[in-house]
């Protein structure tokens, strides 16, 4: 292997299905982990502390995770650019768009999260966050939004090592992350007697440790590529980024933005509803990370091969997505559908209501059947956002957030909290088939973005 190889993982090379599984594998475990956070969070907080303090910290995630997919939606846009350098060997450039992107996402991170949290009541009383849960979620979201830089910047740079082939240093930062989130969450709440503030404290502390790290990392990496002075900000390279990050922000903030939206739809069936559905949220957005990580990885792959000029590793590597879908599609929806009830119980703690209960499992046997659409959803996305092409992938994720959210609020009135899942699939589909008939039209290869 040569100097170069040893770097980074060459994508333009070798069987595509292989390559991109093995560079999947560790995306899709970093995900996990990623969701760790949430799972520990809800967990911890559900059997320690109970049921309102759950729904507390469940009315709080569908708007931090917006945030959060706007960090994750916004380093992907920019890592096209990086990874389509690193596909032609432009090494100045790749530097420089590196440096861009971080500087940018971390003014936008402080703007966000210094509004974010001037704004903590306004938000939750906008989504009739129910009274008798109202100053828990407050105090959660309240530290979370102070701790937004680090949350952003951690995410911003684990797309970058990915950009470049480098899969596995985000896994391995974030499976320390992880257990030292899930020790600070025990130690905050059983030690130290806190409430829900300890669980968003060791989550913020957790990822900004693991923020730190990162940019040390990348900044060695860095050092290992040869090139020209590089400029540290190209305002030219920010415009060219920019329209790439934006509908990628789109596409990943989509599933948060329809969660925030109809969170006010779940809110005003009660706190038990909430917690049900709280806790069927985040088990679903654990089951998502496969379909969602295949989708980064094939976005990844597209990006080296266009700027290689392997159009055709591009159709492989794709196709290749899909028998990983599928297979990841029944493993789940078997998992789903024979222990849901004990997953969901895990999750509420002993003082669950019936109605939390019954909420949960509902969500869970429903939806488990459906995932293998969004994966379809993800990896055709992400040849389009790959060789940034961006139209028509975001009038597919606008048409899937309008479906879900039209669905949700037209449709509660007459089946009940159940129409809030009913509506998911139904803007996977449309999603899926949007972007796959763009596929076939093969007007996507005549992007050019470096």
């Amino acid at each position: 292997m040569t100097k170069e190889g040893k770097r980074t993982k060459d994508l333009t090379a070798g069987a595509p299905g292989i390559r991109l599984f093995f560079f999947a594998v560790p995306l899709i475990l970093g995900n996990l982990f990623q969701q760790f956070y949430n799972m520990a969070d809800s967990m911890i907080v559900g059997n320690y502390l109970g049921q309102e303090a759950l729904a507390a910290v469940g009315a709080s995630y569908a708007l931090t995770n917006v945030f959060i997919m706007i960090a994750i939606g916004g380093g992907n846009g920019a890592s096209v650019l990086t990874s389509q350098y690193l596909g032609a060997r432009d090494y100045t450039r790749l530097k420089t768009s590196i440096s861009t992107a971080l500087i940018t996402f971390l003014l936008v991170s402080i703007i966000l999260g210094g509004t974010g949290f001037l704004l903590n009541d306004t938000f939750l009383r906008a989504l009739q966050t129910p009274e008798n849960i109202m100053e828990q979620a407050k105090l959660y979201l309240g530290i979370y939004f102070l701790g937004l830089p680090f949350l952003f910047m951690y995410n911003v740079l684990a797309a970058m090592f990915n950009a470049m082939g480098d899969s596995k240093t985000p896994l391995y930062l974030l499976i320390f992350s992880s257990l030292l989130n899930v020790g600070l969450d025990i130690f905050s709440i059983t030690v130290l007697g806190m409430g829900v503030d300890g669980a968003a404290a060791a989550t913020v502390f957790s990822q900004g440790v693991s923020a730190l790290i990162s940019l040390w990392l990348l900044v060695r990496k860095l050092k290992e590529y040869p090139s020209d002075a590089f400029r540290r900000y190209d305002t030219g390279m920010l415009e060219n980024g920019t329209k790439i990050a934006l509908p990628s922000i789109l596409q990943q903030s989509i599933v948060s933005i329809g969660m925030l939206l109809v969170q006010s739809v779940v809110n005003g069936f009660g706190s038990g509803a909430l917690a049900g559905y709280s806790a069927g949220g985040r088990i679903e957005s654990i089951c998502i990370v496969p379909m969602i990580a295949v989708g980064n990885a094939v976005a990844t792959f597209t990006a080296q091969n266009i700027g290689a000029g392997r159009m055709d590793r591009v159709k492989m590597g794709y196709r290749s997505g899909y028998g990983m879908i599928a297979a990841f599609a029944v493993i789940i929806a078997v998992i789903v559908n024979l222990w849901n009830g004990p997953i969901i119980a895990a999750f509420l703690g002993g003082d669950m209501t019936s109605e939390a209960y019954v909420t949960g499992t509902g969500y869970l046997s429903f939806i488990g059947w459906f995932f293998a659409l969004i994966g379809l959803k993800a990896c055709t996305d992400g040849v389009l956002r790959g060789a940034g092409d961006m139209i028509v992938f975001t009038i597919a994720n606008l048409v899937n957030l309008g479906i879900r959210v039209s669905a949700a609020f037209l449709l509660a009135p007459v089946w009940g909290v159940a129409a809030v899942w009913y509506a998911v699939p139904m803007g996977w589909a449309a999603n899926y088939l949007i972007s796959f008939v763009w596929y076939l039209s093969g007007k996507w290869m005549g992007r050019k973005v470096i």
